[in-house]
C-alpha cells in the first residue's frame, strides 16, 4: 500500500527579498559615492599624450581669462583671487588637499604661473593641471 504526500514540496524562488537587497545596495553606493560638481564653464583642455588620472578635490580653480577665474563657480578676477583663497580656505583644507588648476588651451603660460603664485601665497604646496588625454 502506497501513502501518498499531503504537502509537496514546491521547488519555486522568490525573487521578492532579492531585489530588495539589491534595490538597497544601489542606495547605499549612491548615497556614500562623493560626486564632484564643476560649474558648467565651457573650457578647452590642452591635450597631453602622458596625462594621469588627477585626484579631486574640493579646490579647482579654472582659468578662463585674466579677468575670468573661477574658484568653484564663483568668479573672480586675478587681483580678487588672492583675498578670496585667503578668506575661504582653512589651514586644515590646506593640509589635507591641494589644488586642481584647470586652464583654457589658449591661456598664456604667465597667468598660470600667476595663479600657480597666488596658490602658493595661501599656502598650498600641491597644485595639479588638468588637461585631456589623446583618448578623449
Amino acid at each position: 500500500m502506497k501513502f501518498r504526500r499531503k504537502l509537496v514540496p514546491k521547488a519555486n524562488v522568490d525573487l521578492i527579498p532579492m531585489i530588495d537587497v539589491v534595490f538597497q545596495l544601489v542606495i547605499f553606493f549612491m548615497v556614500s559615492t562623493t560626486f564632484l560638481i564643476t560649474p558648467g564653464i565651457p573650457i578647452i583642455f590642452p591635450t597631453s599624450t602622458t596625462a594621469e588620472p588627477v585626484a579631486m578635490t574640493k579646490l579647482v580653480v579654472t582659468v578662463v581669462s585674466e579677468r575670468e577665474l573661477y574658484v568653484a563657480d564663483k568668479k573672480y578676477s586675478l587681483e580678487t583671487l588672492d583675498a578670496a583663497l585667503a578668506k575661504t580656505v582653512t589651514v586644515e583644507e590646506i593640509d589635507r588637499k591641494g589644488a586642481i588648476i584647470e586652464g583654457n588651451a589658449n591661456v598664456s603660460y604667465s597667468l598660470m604661473i600667476s595663479v600657480l603664485d597666488v596658490l602658493r601665497k595661501n599656502g598650498f604646496k600641491v597644485a595639479n593641471l588638468k588637461t585631456k588625454t589623446d583618448k578623449e
